[in-house]
């Protein structure tokens, strides 16, 4: 399993997923030889826009589609995807909340348009989201770090006011203490849908960390969606992987470590589950096992429509949101989450809905246009999500079967058919609780390497977790970097002269 004398390679990356990409790009950057290997025929993993031949001209997004952590990660702020074209389209309305027998609650946005409409509820929401908002580039580097250390920059006056905020508001809204410090059920419910991000009981600690960080996003860089759908942010990617003399053989199903190349580095941007059964009887008993323990959470089962127009909400301003939080009430919302726990499928399931036609006219096609949603399901589940989504949709949005020209929904036991690390539709690689956003994949001090020959991990199974923000991967190649190269200056990831989308000015 160790690698040859003098081997071609210098690091191998196993799947193309963002995480995966981040990590070949940061070698590349480095001077590294660097192949990727992918097991499907197009490449992004999360990240991927295909035409799934549903309507001409139309294409969806398979799994990620709005990206707030695109923008705001410590990765992507130094890869600088909007200076490489990637258009990046925030919505005036970052997401609602529609609710069955009042208004709907809208974040937009302009924080104080939020606060203006949440009534008496509007101050709390200033004091607390519209500050972590104003600070958000500090919001993103506390919840997205390695949890193992931290960085000098934010051991800065600014962030010691910070976050005792973020900690506070996480801890309140993730305890039995969550009607604090909002009074209303439309405030309560516009944070707590966020929650729905992640997918576990509610209230729980790791899901408030999630609704906080994204909550204050929602204001700070909004929730935007790229220009022609995800897969440009893993088109960038690839390109500057393959400037930088990368290589990715898309096809090739890494099972075990004789399917991997010879190189002094091999990164696993796969499950835990996955990277115990590559390195089978190769890992140290106690590690393997603990690998193969990471409990997982529940899952998401997906349906892409293609629409006539849009979605009829009986609030109009839903639709001005480039996502949709389907709950109902906070109350409600944990009714169906403890449902899912208990492996039930809800009648009425947290269901998220995105038409990104809303941000970016150019996905629209002859008068027709695509829907993104999933449904929280249990894992594994085998049921067709399709007639579950439209009715939760119909729900809020009475009509919306008038408008479905098409569908297409799949099992949450089906999704890893187009992607192998969304095993039964867990979309997390693992259960959602603060603590397994700290012990991830276990609490060892480096969870990233996995073994003294060169073996890491470098997907959400690493902190810090799950999303398109391209940090586990980052994490991971800078202690490659560091033990296998002996390198300890980061590449700089900046785009080249050439690359550049505008001219120096």
């Amino acid at each position: 399993m160790s690698a040859s004398a003098s081997p071609e390679l210098d690091a191998v990356v196993v799947g193309s997923g963002p995480n995966g990409l981040a990590a070949a790009v940061t070698l590349a950057r480095a001077g590294l030889r660097v192949q990727v290997l992918e097991s499907q025929d197009s490449i992004g993993g999360g990240a991927r826009t295909l035409d799934l031949s549903l309507a001409p001209g139309i294409v969806h997004d398979l799994c990620s589609a709005v990206h707030p952590l695109a923008l705001a990660s410590p990765f992507f702020r130094d890869f600088g995807l909007e200076a490489r074209g990637v258009r990046m389209i925030a919505p005036e309305a970052s997401y609602a909340q529609p609710l069955e027998n009042e208004p709907a609650a809208i974040a937009w946005h302009d924080v104080e348009r939020t606060a203006d409409g949440l009534g008496v509820d509007g101050p709390a929401w200033r004091a607390t989201l519209g500050t972590l908002s104003r600070q958000w580039d500090l919001v993103a580097e506390l919840a997205l770090g390695d949890k193992r250390s931290a960085a000098p920059a934010l051991l800065t006056p600014r962030t010691l006011a910070v976050a005792p905020l973020f900690g506070g508001l996480l801890g309140l809204q993730g305890t039995p203490a969550w009607n604090l410090p909002f009074r209303t059920d439309r405030a309560r419910a516009l944070l707590n849908g966020v929650a729905a991000h992640a997918i576990g009981r509610i209230p729980s600690l790791g899901l408030s960390a999630t609704s906080t960080l994204l909550g204050a996003l929602a204001h700070g860089v909004g929730w935007p969606i790229p220009e022609g759908g995800s897969q440009a942010i893993a088109d960038a990617l690839v390109a500057d992987l393959r400037d930088h003399g990368g290589e990715i053989i898309t096809g090739h199903r890494v099972r075990t470590w004789r399917d991997v190349p010879a190189a002094r580095a091999v990164l696993l941007d796969t499950t835990a589950g996955a990277a115990a059964d590559v390195l089978a009887n190769r890992l140290p008993r106690s590690l393997e096992a603990q690998l193969r323990r990471f409990p997982r959470g529940d899952a998401a089962a997906k349906v892409d429509f293609v629409l006539s127009g849009p979605v009829p909400w009986r609030d109009p301003e839903v639709g001005r949101a480039g996502t949709q939080h389907l709950g109902g009430t906070r109350e409600q919302m944990a009714a169906a989450e403890a449902s899912v726990a208990a492996g039930r499928v809800p009648q009425h399931p947290v269901t998220l809905v995105s038409d990104p036609s809303v941000a970016d006219p150019s996905r629209r096609h002859d008068g027709l246009r695509p829907l993104w949603s999933y449904a929280h399901v249990p894992a594994g589940d085998t049921t067709d999500p399709t007639e579950l989504v439209t009715r939760q949709i119909e729900r809020f949005a009475p009509g919306f079967r008038d408008v479905v020209v098409a569908s297409r929904g799949v099992p949450a036991a089906e999704l890893e058919h187009h992607n192998p690390s969304l095993v039964g539709g867990e979309i997390s690689m693992g259960r959602v609780s603060m603590y397994d956003m700290i012990a991830r994949p276990t609490a060892r001090w480096d969870p990233y390497r996995l073994t003294d020959t060169g073996w890491y991990l470098c997907s959400a199974a690493t902190p810090p977790g799950p999303g398109v923000h391209g940090m586990g991967g980052w994490h991971a190649a800078r202690r490659v970097l560091r033990h296998e190269f002996g390198l300890r200056e980061m590449p700089d990831l900046a785009p080249t002269p050439e690359r550049l989308s505008f001219p120096l000015s």
